[in-house]
C-alpha cells in the first residue's frame, strides 16, 4: 500500500517556511493572495502555524493587516493559552523579523508557495468532483474546478484605503546619507535618502566631478558602500581624487605621501568601487546589470554616483537630445528606487551659466524635464575671480524635503578636493536670482515653448 503523502511544506525546509511566514507578516497583498489557498497546517512546526493563525485571525476580525508593533501586542494577549515553548518561539520569531525585515528570494518563495497551495485546492476540487460525476452534475463540476483555478490569483490592485490603514501611520525610514554639508543636511532631512535622485548643476570646468567625489567621500567615511561610475575621467584619476579628499593631501603631492595615504584609507569602514566606461558607450541598463553582478558577490550599494548622466546613452534614440536626456534621468531615478539607495549625478549648464555669478535652474542644459524627476538640485557658480580665490556659490534650486531658493557662499579648493559651505550667506538682494517659488513654473513654461517648436 502506498504511504500517504504529507500535505505540508516539509520538503522545502524550515528556512523556506520561516521566510514564507515572514512574507505573510510584512506583505499585506501577498498575505491576502495566498490566504485564499493557504492552510496553517501546511507548516510543519507549531509556532509558525500559530503565528500565521494570529495574523489571519486579526485580519478577519479588524479587516486590516497587522503591523509588527500590533503583532507584538497580539502575541502578548492572544497567545496566552499556548504552551511556554511555543509562545517563546513565536516571540523570538517576531523579534527576528523586526530586526531584519529584508527578505532574499522573495519571488521564489511567492511562486513556490502559491503553486503548492493552489495545487492542493485543485486536488480537493477534483476529489469532490468524483461524487458529483456519479450524479452527472457536470455544471457543478465545471464550477467547482473553475472556482479552484481562480483562487490565489494576484490581487494587488494598489494601496487599499481601508485594508492598508496601518501602513500610513508607520514611520518610514529614508535612511539618508549625509552630504557632509550640515547646511544641506538640515534642509534635506539628513541628506539624500533611498530611492532619491540628487543633481548638481554647474558650468564647464566649475568642478562638477569634485562635488561627486566629495559626496562619495562623506559616505565612505560614514561606513557606506559607494559605487562610482565615471564616463569622463579614468578610474585611477577618480580614485586619486578620493585620496586627496579623504586625506586632504594636495593632488600634486599624492605620490610623495603614498604610504601615509594607504594607512589613512585602510581605517575607513566604507567600501568604494569605481567603474569606468567610455563616454556614451553605455545605457542605464548596463549600470543596472553591473550592480546586479556586484550584489551576487555580496556588494550592495548604499550610494550610487554617476559622473555624469548627460554622457549616458538613452536606451531608445529620439530625434531631440532633450528627449534622450529626459529618458536617461527617469531611468536613473528608477535605478535609485530599484536598488533602494540615493543616486547622485551632475549636469552641465548652458552657456548662460558659464561664468555666471549665480546659476539658477533656468541655466540647465538641453532638457528642463530632467529637473522634474529629481528630488534635490543645487547649482555651483564660479566666476574666473572665484576660481582664483577658491570661492564660489551654491544655490538650492529644488528641494522636495524642505526649503529651497537658498544661496550659500562656498570655499572650494580643487587642489585637494575641499568644498566647504561658509557661514556667511549672501543676502537675497546682493545676487540676481529668480525666486524659488517661480522656478518650477518658469521651467514648465519654457518646456512648453520647446515642445511647441517640435510641432
Amino acid at each position: 500500500m502506498k504511504p500517504t503523502e504529507r500535505v505540508d511544506f516539509s520538503k522545502f525546509g524550515v528556512k523556506f517556511q520561516e521566510n514564507l511566514a515572514k512574507l505573510i507578516m510584512i506583505n499585506r497583498t501577498f498575505a491576502d493572495q495566498i490566504g485564499e489557498v493557504f492552510e496553517t497546517s501546511y507548516f510543519e512546526t507549531r509556532y509558525l502555524q500559530e503565528f500565521t493563525n494570529l495574523i489571519y485571525s486579526y485580519k478577519e476580525k479588524y479587516k486590516v493587516h497587522p503591523t509588527l508593533e500590533t503583532m507584538a501586542s497580539i502575541i502578548q494577549v492572544e497567545a496566552e493559552d499556548l504552551d511556554d515553548i511555543t509562545k517563546k518561539r513565536i516571540r523570538d520569531f517576531l523579534v527576528r523579523i523586526y530586526s531584519n525585515p529584508e527578505l532574499d528570494g522573495e519571488d521564489f518563495i511567492k511562486d513556490t508557495a502559491l503553486d503548492f497551495c493552489k495545487k492542493q485546492k485543485l486536488k480537493e476540487a477534483i476529489l469532490k468532483s468524483v461524487s458529483l460525476l456519479k450524479k452527472s452534475s457536470f455544471d457543478e463540476i465545471a464550477k467547482l474546478i473553475n472556482d479552484a483555478l481562480k483562487l490565489g490569483q494576484t490581487n494587488d490592485f494598489g494601496y487599499d484605503y481601508i485594508k492598508d490603514f496601518e501602513e500610513r501611520f508607520l514611520v518610514t525610514s529614508r535612511n539618508p546619507v549625509s552630504t557632509g554639508w550640515k547646511e544641506f543636511d538640515d534642509i534635506m532631512g539628513g541628506g539624500l535618502g533611498k530611492g532619491e535622485l540628487g543633481v548638481a548643476l554647474a558650468g564647464t570646468g566649475a568642478g562638477k566631478s569634485h562635488i561627486l567625489v566629495h559626496l562619495g567621500s562623506q559616505a565612505l567615511k560614514a561606513g557606506k558602500t559607494v559605487i562610482h561610475y565615471t564616463l569622463e575621467l579614468s578610474d585611477t584619476v577618480i580614485a586619486r581624487r578620493y585620496d586627496s579628499c579623504i586625506t586632504q593631501t594636495p593632488l600634486g603631492d599624492l605620490n610623495s605621501f603614498k604610504d601615509q595615504i594607504l594607512e589613512s584609507i585602510q581605517e575607513i569602514e566604507g567600501a568604494l568601487i569605481v567603474k569606468e566606461y567610455p563616454t556614451k558607450s553605455i545605457t542605464i541598463t548596463n549600470i543596472n546589470n553591473h550592480l546586479e553582478k556586484l550584489k551576487i558577490k555580496g556588494i550592495t550599494p548604499d550610494m550610487i554616483i554617476v559622473d555624469y548622466a548627460d554622457l549616458i546613452s538613452a536606451k531608445k534614440s529620439y530625434s531631440e537630445k532633450r528627449h534622450d536626456l529626459e529618458s536617461i534621468y527617469e531611468e536613473l531615478r528608477k535605478t535609485a528606487q530599484i536598488h533602494e539607495c540615493p543616486v547622485w549625478t551632475v549636469s552641465q549648464t548652458n552657456r548662460q551659466g558659464y561664468n555666471a555669478q549665480l546659476v539658477t535652474i533656468e541655466s540647465i542644459s538641453e532638457a528642463f524635464s530632467k529637473c522634474f524627476v529629481s528630488d534635490f538640485i543645487f547649482t555651483l557658480s564660479r566666476t574666473i575671480e572665484d576660481k582664483a580665490n577658491n570661492g564660489g556659490r551654491f544655490f538650492v534650486a529644488k528641494n522636495r524635503f524642505g526649503m529651497d531658493g537658498i544661496p550659500y557662499e562656498v570655499h572650494m579648493d580643487t587642489s585637494k578636493v575641499l568644498i566647504k559651505i561658509l557661514k556667511n550667506q549672501p543676502s537675497a538682494g546682493t545676487l540676481s536670482q529668480t525666486p524659488a517659488k517661480d522656478q518650477e513654473q518658469l521651467l514648465k513654461d519654457k518646456y512648453k515653448q520647446l515642445m511647441k517648436g517640435d510641432k
